[in-house]
């Protein structure tokens, strides 16, 4: 289901390798892709390591499906191989994924993914409760 995108855009390509990314850290954007029906379904973006911001409300792995895909299983697929990446390639073993207390989708692709509850914070910048997963690798 995952795939780097051949024809990166610079932006991309400057994210992956730390350039002029300010605050944020490298990070790598998988793309999501159901080849028996042709169609880019979501992506994912790893976070190659934590800052400050990230362990508090953004994690290693951010991720997002095509509404009209959503509730067929691709966020937990994409999760897992995300994971997989982060395990092989990048050597985390302990990963944090976050998600809004409302999102009930995405906390179940998480808790599938082994995922533990840590706690729950309200955000004022989000005006939502964030929820804070941790998965061993």
């Amino acid at each position: 289901v995952l795939a780097r995108t051949r024809n990166k855009s610079l932006k991309l390509e400057k994210d992956e390798k730390g350039i002029d990314i300010g605050d944020f850290v490298p990070a790598t954007t998988y793309i999501g892709y159901d080849a028996e029906r042709d169609i880019v379904v979501g992506a994912v973006n790893i976070r190659h390591y934590l800052n400050d911001m990230l362990l508090r409300e953004g994690g290693h792995i951010g991720d997002g499906i095509r509404p009209s895909e959503r509730r067929k299983g691709y966020a937990t697929e994409m999760i897992r191989q995300a994971l997989e990446i982060c395990k092989n390639e990048l050597k985390i073993n302990k990963v944090l994924m976050v998600c809004d207390k409302s999102n009930i989708g995405s906390a179940k692709s998480i808790i599938k993914n082994g995922g533990i509850l840590e706690n729950e914070f309200f955000s004022e910048e989000e005006n939502e409760i964030i929820q804070r997963y941790w998965i061993e690798l």
